[in-house]
């Protein structure tokens, strides 16, 4: 097993955690009430992936004291996720937002968020030292959304809690997921190359990192990524091979036919939580991305971002 993912224990499992923020998402037609977040899809991916497998998968957040959030913790419990890292806020309530989708299955959305019980969290004084305890976790998991929650000052103490996690052994995989809406590239830019320093794996979509840097090739990504200290890339490109490196090599591993696109949300959380279960079950490189593209593929073929279990794709 590559040193980038750690290998179950006779003395237990890995624990996995998830960092970043849930919503309630409203979409379709009539409109259905279900629920969302790029860290969130990809750890109920992950649990459902490595289910009878030694590993748990933790979700790390911050919840209100309300019904929405009960229903919201239940639902993530009944998923197989850990949930003792979730923090309640008295008189606070998750965000929400809006999706609509295009006839090809893009989507729009709208977002009201600002007040949010997980903004409240990650704008206050966290507890790194017990959140990124390298005793208890073996990787953290987070995105670029994750780092856009928190406020400039709280996310420097975020890289220095990073930094000193990986020091102790732990494991920092990362999805770049750039939302504009949320702070200026210059801004994700500068995060992003603080994490990729730091990164064992990183899952980038080529879309994201070409509104970051202007238009290039995947290959642009590839390098600077493994330049800056990455030591597993990648670079996601929608229906085109996705590019994956190391220092040992590169491979291009082709997309497969999907019968019908009707909701593209959770396509990349999804495909992550397919390439990070296969490698840490033991898949080689291609073989883990060739899955990535199987569950996306399914994922795509439904609403929402959480598709029903039943329609999980055999591993």
């Amino acid at each position: 097993m590559s040193s980038h993912f750690p290998a179950a224990a006779s003395a237990g499992p890995v624990h996995i955690v998830s960092l970043g923020e849930c919503m309630i998402e409203f979409g379709g037609q009539p409109l259905m009430r279900r629920y969302g977040g790029d860290t969130l899809n990809t750890a109920i991916y992950l649990a459902r992936l490595l289910q009878g497998w030694p590993a748990e998968v933790h979700y790390a957040t911050a919840l209100g004291d309300d019904p929405l959030s009960e229903g919201l913790l239940s639902q993530w419990q009944d998923e197989g996720l850990f949930t003792e890292r979730v923090a309640r806020l008295p008189g606070r309530m998750p965000g929400l937002y809006l999706i609509e989708t295009d006839a090809g299955g893009e989507r729009r959305f709208f977002y009201w968020r600002n007040d949010s019980a997980a903004r409240h969290y990650f704008s206050g004084e966290l507890d790194f030292a017990t959140l990124l305890n390298p005793g208890q976790i073996d990787v953290l998991y987070l995105s670029g959304i994750t780092l856009a929650l928190f406020p400039p000052a709280r996310r420097e103490a975020l890289f220095e809690a990073l930094a000193a996690f990986r020091r102790a052994g732990g494991l920092i995989w990362f999805d770049n997921n750039f939302r504009p809406t949320l702070w200026r590239a210059d801004q994700a830019r500068e995060a992003h190359e603080r994490v990729l320093a730091l990164a064992d794996v990183a899952l980038l979509t080529l879309d994201d990192e070409t509104l970051l840097y202007g238009p290039h090739p995947a290959q642009q990504t590839v390098q600077r990524s493994l330049g800056l200290g990455c030591r597993e890339v990648v670079v996601k490109q929608g229906a085109r091979p996705c590019v994956v490196a190391t220092e040992a090599g590169q491979w291009h591993v082709p997309t497969q036919p999907v019968a019908r696109v009707v909701d593209t949300s959770a396509a990349g959380d999804s495909f992550a939580a397919g390439y990070l279960a296969g490698r840490l079950r033991g898949a080689s490189i291609p073989e883990a991305a060739a899955l990535a593209h199987r569950v996306s593929g399914a994922v795509i073929g439904w609403p929402g971002a959480i598709i029903p279990r039943e329609a999980m794709p055999a591993l």
